[in-house]
């Protein structure tokens, strides 16, 4: 008489077999998630300009970052008031104070040159209604805009996960400006990047400062500026 022998594979098993064979999947039937081990990371080239201004060994675009950066660090509590003199205590602040902040790492003074510009060409400026004030007016993120759109280097607003030529567009210290009704916000784009390219985000909004990846703000994008260096 024959014996019949019976191999018994327990679920980890095949689930295990299934998972390298396929490269991996995600498994609802069992109410288990597994991501795909061997998805492509996508490199992006990194373009930005290696100009070092303050002669500190590292390149201003990354200097803007790493400035910008000490805000996530100290968790600078998010503080919107009015300050005699502009500037704000070093540990509170809005978004637009990540933006100068930021731009100080390069010794890029923003106040300075909003402040004149404002003064010659009030009527541009939307936030400032024909009286200027140097107090506040470099800190509000309609006036930034109107700044950057004349004087830095427009780029592309459409951000596309995973497309290499589009994400080389997006580099380290790239301002971000959102200008939809009722949410006006700006930040630095990092030296940081998800697997699937997409750049992470530097800003300030409540309770602190905060690195993100920039695709979780599903608001349009208003203007993506590049400093000329």
């Amino acid at each position: 008489m024959k014996r019949r022998f019976l191999f018994l594979i327990s679920v980890p098993t095949i689930l295990i077999f299934v998972y390298f064979f396929k490269g991996g999947i995600i498994l609802n039937t069992f109410g288990l998630h597994i991501d795909r081990p061997f998805h492509k990371v996508v490199q992006v080239p990194e373009s930005y300009s290696l100009i070092d201004s303050n002669a500190n060994s590292i390149a201003d675009p990354i200097d803007i970052v790493n400035s910008a950066r000490k805000e996530v660090e100290k968790r600078t509590l998010y503080k919107s008031a009015y300050y005699d003199g502009g500037y704000p205590p070093d540990d509170e602040g809005v978004c637009t104070d990540v933006i100068w902040r930021g731009l100080k790492g390069a010794d890029i003074m923003l106040k300075d040159f909003m402040d004149l510009d404002i003064k010659k060409h009030s009527d541009l400026y939307p936030r400032v209604n024909g009286k200027p004030d140097p107090n506040i007016d470099f800190r509000r993120v309609p006036n930034q805009d109107v700044y950057f759109k004349r004087y830095t280097q427009s780029l592309t607003t459409d951000l596309i996960p995973g497309d290499v030529k589009n994400l080389e567009q997006w580099q380290p210290g790239d301002i971000v400006v959102f200008l939809e009704k009722g949410f006006h916000h700006t930040g630095i784009v990092s030296d940081k990047r998800d697997k699937d390219g997409t750049p992470y985000f530097i800003h300030n909004i409540r309770p602190f400062a905060a690195e993100v990846k920039l695709s979780s703000f599903k608001t349009p994008i208003a203007g993506h500026y590049r400093w000329k260096y």
